[in-house]
């Protein structure tokens, strides 16, 4: 008994010493410094698309949370307000966005109404991109298949806020259990006999194949390359920690719960010459890229060509979205060290750009052209499709920017 009190007496003395001392720790924040832009008090946000002008727009992915029933577009008219856009009524489908009358229920099949946007971006030509999945969850949070003329992209005139181009998937292209995510466009006329560019679109849909889509914007035609090859589709067995929180995905009520390797190729990217895509799967820490050129072939072999033209560029982290700036920088999250990383294509290095403790799930990026890199945290893993099922999110939701390094700015092709 003595001993012990002995032993306590000389730990108490220490103790002071011990507490006083400089001890390494982890900073927390390094880099590019953030700016609050919006606050989303109401509904999920996805993806974030800035103008020339400033007009900011999001999308909100009935997909991902039943509760995005007011709207799927909307802009943002002030720091914590938005409006549907570019209409209340095309955000409304009749009777709603799943149909009840199909077993089992589907999406809605209308063309001139939202069903359930999920990429979003404004191209060279400063027009507003809207990639409908035609897909949305019900109450109980499952994902209900599309029809035809849900899946499609939609083109608004920001000078009149008015619906330019509509062009529809087919279902050859876009499968009921696709998801359509994220879009890039190339607007050079020397890149197709139509003149009009493309888009790029990726599928990660975590029930069915993941590719890559390619649009012809001036013949609406669509095909798919990289059809559920290995360098699309996830890895298996990742395993992310954010926020402390080890995160196992809950694909859909009542299932096993699995490792985030249920969703492929999700963010994508063009090089700022666009001769290069860059895309990643969310459960995969690795960024691949192929040769637009090989994308765009749709020759007999073209398939052949373009699976043997994938490059893996190593890991950048585990993230969501990816978006270039006119420097070539590739921006992608790291949702295990709270950061943005940038990708240098120039030397294959990976260097971290910003780094806060608010930054978790990196959901979407836009790079505008007033220099700063806009993008949304969301909170996705705290969603009931990740375990323990539970909604564990806290609004508000947030829209952050920062200012793109070396004087960066939006690619421009066209």
């Amino acid at each position: 008994m003595r001993l012990n009190l002995i032993q306590s007496a000389v730990f108490l003395t220490f103790l002071p010493f011990i507490s006083s001392q400089q001890i390494a720790s982890d900073p927390g924040h390094a880099g590019a410094s953030l700016e609050v832009v919006h606050l989303y008090n109401d509904l999920y946000p996805v993806g974030v698309a800035v103008s020339s002008t400033g007009r900011k727009f999001s999308s909100y992915a009935r997909s991902l949370d039943p509760a995005n029933v007011a709207y799927t577009v909307a802009e943002l008219v002030s720091n914590t307000t938005e409006r549907p856009y570019p209409s209340a009524e095309i955000n409304s489908p009749p009777g709603g966005a799943i149909n009840y009358t199909t077993t089992p229920p589907s999406g809605a099949n209308y063309p001139n109404y939202f069903i359930g946007a999920q990429g979003i971006a404004i191209d060279p030509k400063d027009r507003l991109w809207i990639l409908d999945t035609g897909r949305a969850a019900t109450p109980d949070g499952v994902n209900v298949p599309s029809t035809p003329g849900g899946p499609k992209l939609v083109g608004i005139d920001l000078t009149n806020d008015t619906n330019f181009q509509t062009i529809l998937f087919p279902p050859t292209v876009v499968f009921a259990d696709s998801y359509i995510n994220d879009i890039r466009f190339d607007l050079r006329s020397s890149i197709t006999s139509s003149g009009k560019g493309v888009a790029y679109i990726t599928d990660s849909s975590p029930e069915g194949r993941n590719g890559i889509i390619i649009v012809d914007l001036g013949t609406g035609e669509s095909w798919r390359h990289l059809d559920n090859t290995p360098e699309v589709r996830p890895d298996r067995g990742v395993l992310p920690f954010i926020w402390g929180e080890v995160v196992y995905s809950l694909p859909r009520p009542g299932q096993p719960i699995n490792f985030l390797s249920t969703f492929g190729a999700d963010g994508i990217a063009l090089s700022a010459d666009g001769e290069t895509l860059f895309w990643t799967a969310v459960g995969s820490r690795t960024l691949r890229s192929i040769p637009t050129a090989r994308l765009r072939d749709r020759s007999l072999t073209s398939e052949i060509m373009a699976q043997a033209s994938v490059v893996s560029r190593g890991e950048k982290g585990i993230s969501d979205g990816l978006e270039t700036d006119s420097n070539g920088l590739i921006y992608a999250g790291n949702f295990e060290d709270n950061a943005i990383n940038v990708f240098n294509p120039a030397n294959g290095t990976v260097q971290i750009f910003a780094r806060d403790p608010r930054i978790a799930w990196t959901d979407s990026f836009a790079v505008a052209t007033d220099g700063y890199v806009y993008f949304t945290e969301n909170q996705l893993w705290r969603t009931k499709s990740y375990y323990p099922g539970t909604d564990r999110r806290v609004k508000p939701y947030v829209l952050f920017r920062a200012k793109c390094p070396g004087n960066g700015t939006k690619v421009n092709l066209q």
